[in-house]
């Protein structure tokens, strides 16, 4: 059965904010069945849009007009698994219908060739909220070290226990969990810190994230403090891993990113937003960055126009290695269908605990009440109204 899309809701007036937000369409109180996911046989698209929290890659343009192989490429070449786990929607909150409002959880890992798997932690980890409208997203960050109750999870035999928000995805991949583990303890907990069901999740590969912006070209990023790498330096002008430049010779200098705005290429804009130390509020302000790549990705690729076939098989090979994906049982071709009103324009970022560090009474990292209300309101798909009645919780990057 083909994916209906409802129907675009008019624009609010904007009230202190200068991000455009829409209000969202609930999900129709009808008492009939959700509309199962399927392989659709829908038409050839002109836009062919990859939406997966982490980035927002737009090929258009009348090169793609038909071109069932690249869609064919785009289809088959990324890597699919089970990673939400027990935490999907239930068929009250919407089940496998991609009618409604979707909620996708984005991961960032750490996965160098050589890296031991057990060793990995999610270092990002946002959450993408769509709009039953469809024709909005919101990125809302949760704060890698919020404290957390991590469910106990037999696939790893983790007996449970309260741990850090970046911890519950290492308890998932050990003993044979591997990352599919690591995502669905990740989403369990998440759903229990924020009570919202996902319908689907993804993996991504930081290095993989490089090369996806490389074959944008560059992308344009907004220094807003200086701040100093503390991941690499430039051994005779060339960026190197501080590991691999210790054992170099040469003339070594520190990597150090100033206040401004300019094109960065993949590998800067990589380590520029992976930055917390030295940063006024540390890995809040990290968050920002990242979120503010992702828009920045998502906004080259819709402007470039993508229309260069080398270019765009380029994109698609990179998009392929970048991520692993859980589309909650929906081809990888519907759930981009269904969401092809998503444009980088549409990206909103919100901020969670305004943006700095908030603890409860024994020093832990919590989520304050405005926080708490945030999510409430991703769950109940009233997210757009609550943005309007809050507007300091927007981060107005560039």
């Amino acid at each position: 059965m083909p994916v209906q899309t409802p129907r675009r809701p008019s624009s609010l007036s904007q009230a202190a904010a200068s991000t455009p937000v829409k209000p969202p369409t609930k999900k129709s109180s009808s008492a009939a069945a959700p509309t199962p996911r399927g392989r659709r046989k829908d038409p050839l698209w002109a836009r062919l849009m990859i939406v997966f929290g982490a980035v927002v890659m737009m090929a258009s343009g009348g090169a793609i007009v038909g071109s069932k192989a690249l869609i064919g490429q785009v289809t088959g070449n990324i890597e699919t698994d089970n990673l939400v786990g027990g935490a999907g929607k239930t068929d009250a909150e919407g089940g496998k219908s991609l009618d409604g409002p979707i909620d996708l959880l984005l991961l960032g890992v750490d996965t160098r060739v050589g890296k031991d798997v057990t060793d990995t932690r999610a270092d990002t980890i946002i959450i993408l909220h769509i709009p039953a409208s469809h024709d909005q997203a919101y990125l809302i960050s949760i704060p890698r070290d919020t404290e957390v109750q991590v469910p106990a999870f037999p696939k790893s035999r983790y007996p449970g226990g309260t741990a850090k928000a970046t911890e519950a995805f290492f308890h998932g991949v050990q003993n044979g969990g591997g990352l599919a583990g690591g995502a669905q303890l990740m989403a369990q907990t998440i759903r229990n810190l924020t009570g919202i069901s996902f319908d689907g999740a993804a993996i991504i590969n930081f290095y993989g994230f490089r090369d996806v912006i490389d074959a944008l070209g560059t992308v344009r990023m907004c220094v807003d403090q200086e701040v100093k790498s503390h991941h690499m330096m430039y051994v005779d002008g060339k960026p190197e891993w501080n590991a691999i430049a210790k054992k170099m010779s040469g003339k070594k200098e520190p990597i150090v990113y100033k206040p401004g705005c300019r094109e960065m290429k993949g590998w800067e804009a990589l380590d520029y937003s992976r930055q917390r130390y030295g940063l006024k509020n540390g890995d809040y302000d990290r968050q920002r960055h990242q979120q503010q790549l992702i828009k920045a990705m998502a906004k080259k690729a819709v402007d470039s126009g993508m229309t260069n076939p080398l270019k765009i098989k380029a994109l698609v090979k990179a998009a392929g290695k970048a991520f692993i994906l859980d589309t909650g049982g929906a081809s990888v071709a519907d759930f981009l269908f269904t969401m092809r009103g998503v444009a980088a324009n549409d990206l909103v970022l919100l901020r969670t605990n305004n943006g700095t560090f908030s603890s409860n009474s024994a020093g832990k990292e919590v989520l304050n009440p405005v926080s708490v209300d945030m999510f409430q309101a991703v769950k109940k798909d009233t997210l757009g109204q609550f943005v309007l009645d809050n507007p300091t919780i927007l981060a107005n990057e560039k």
